[in-house]
């Protein structure tokens, strides 16, 4: 189920449908200074997976990045009880039974990798208009920017009926977030800060949860699809 995409770095998907479309959903998994392993937005267990994860070293880390992508998490720590859970801002108060044992912040991370929290975004969920509070990642030894749900990128490798949905919602062979993103974030200041702040990582590839991986240009790409905010910055 591992795929190598650099040194160090691998990902897993399995099926997820979302709003009855075929989506996908993909774990990214880090190989750290000290050699220990972060897996970022965990994907569900399996006995190949743990087989894989075990050739590659010692699970360190367990990141749920946003308050949606924390499902699979509490398996991963049940299975690999040494390694610390660390929680995107207000998921432990959503989900109190999760075994977080730390947030995630700007000088609160796994070491190895950089972080930031993309204020100002939000989405429309079953809930209504929702936070993500998302956190955002960046490898720097593989140039490789680490989103979940603040943008997507579909392409004709999907069924037919999710790309006819994302040419309509503005997320296909597009690195963006879709039209509900656009119109469910009002806190344009924080959102464009945010993604000025990530536009600053020297990063080509870009892996997202849900979507075809960009290996190239995936920083003017990200600029591109985020142009609804940068535009309005001067």
């Amino acid at each position: 189920m591992l795929r190598e995409l650099d040194r160090n770095i691998w990902v897993a998907e399995q099926p997820l449908r979302y709003f009855g479309l075929s989506v996908g959903t993909r774990m990214s998994v880090i190989r750290l200074p000290d050699q220990s392993l972060a897996v970022i937005s965990p994907i569900e267990l399996n006995q190949p997976l743990i087989d894989q994860l075990n050739e590659l070293g010692t699970i360190g880390h367990i990141v749920a990045p946003n308050c949606y992508h924390y499902f699979f998490a509490s398996d991963f720590k049940a299975h690999y009880p040494q390694a610390t859970f660390w929680a995107a801002p207000g998921l432990k108060e959503k989900v109190p039974s999760l075994p977080v044992d730390t947030v995630i912040k700007a000088h609160n991370k796994p070491a190895g990798l950089e972080t930031l929290l993309f204020k100002g975004f939000r989405t429309i969920g079953s809930g209504g208009v929702e936070s993500l509070n998302e956190c955002v990642f960046f490898h720097a030894k593989s140039r490789t920017l680490i989103l979940t749900d603040t943008a997507f990128h579909f392409d004709e490798s999907f069924p037919f009926l999710t790309q006819f949905a994302t040419r309509i919602t503005g997320s296909y062979k597009a690195l963006a977030p879709t039209l509900l993103e656009q119109l469910a974030t009002t806190d344009r200041k924080n959102a464009r800060a945010s993604i000025e702040k990530i536009l600053q990582w020297d990063f080509e590839r870009v892996i997202m949860a849900h979507g075809t991986v960009i290996e190239h240009d995936g920083k003017e790409k990200l600029e591109a699809g985020y142009a609804f905010l940068l535009k309005t910055r001067r």
